[in-house]
């Protein structure tokens, strides 16, 4: 059986690892395996995915878009950030089950893990609660840019690109991305259905969250 493809976050974590691999080539036998690249499917793929989500996200998005989006990020059953958090819960609990405070040091170590661990969930619990505070907010903002003069009073937050650009496919129309939205099921309603098995089947489906009156968003 072949070698596990190797996964990468980024693509200065692929390209590094590139970098590592050929030096190892060009100073000695090759003692690993051959690399392997993850294929990353593209943004236009699943636009109710993260990298889609986030394809979609232009500044001229349409604010109950946006807040259908983040809205979708925090949902319990399916959302990217409570599963991120629940990763990270997992990880504490897997140090906490090696804390031994009967010896020094190095044993130690497993308490400085488990409290980094336990500040990391903290701040993705806080991070949750934020988002989900201001979906109403964002849909209650104005659908039209302001003046560009004042933009540049405070930073841009965003600074890094879809992978599948940086690789050389080129950005997704974002138009065409809210289009297949309009007509794909969204992960969270499908999840809303799965868990609530005493629904009317008669009733029709619900639809994408960015289908979603703006004014269903507003406090």
């Amino acid at each position: 059986m072949g070698a596990v493809p190797e996964h990468y976050s980024s693509i200065g974590e692929a390209v590094g690892a590139a970098m590592r691999h050929n030096i190892a080539l060009a100073h000695g036998p090759q003692a690993e395996p051959p690399l392997q690249v993850r294929y990353f499917p593209p943004p236009a793929a699943d636009p109710y995915s993260l990298p889609g989500m986030i394809a979609r996200l232009e500044v001229t998005a349409d604010p109950g878009e946006v807040a259908a989006i983040v809205e979708e990020t925090t949902g319990a059953l399916v959302g990217p950030l409570p599963q991120l958090t629940e990763l990270v819960a997992a990880s504490a609990d897997w140090a906490r089950a090696r804390l031994d405070f009967d010896y020094p040091d190095p044993y130690v170590a497993a308490f400085d893990l488990w409290t980094r661990l336990a500040s990391v969930h903290s701040m993705l619990v806080y991070a949750q609660e934020e988002l989900e505070a201001v979906v109403g907010d964002i849909a209650e903002m104005p659908a039209e840019t302001s003046d560009p003069r004042h933009h540049d009073m405070v930073q841009v937050k965003r600074t890094r690109e879809l992978l599948h650009d940086v690789m050389g496919h080129g950005p997704c129309d974002a138009e065409t991305m809210r289009q297949q939205a309009a007509v794909s099921p969204s992960p969270r309603a499908a999840a809303r259905r799965t868990a609530s098995p005493g629904a009317d089947p008669g009733a029709p489906p619900a639809g994408p969250p960015g289908a979603t009156p703006a004014a269903s968003h507003r406090r």
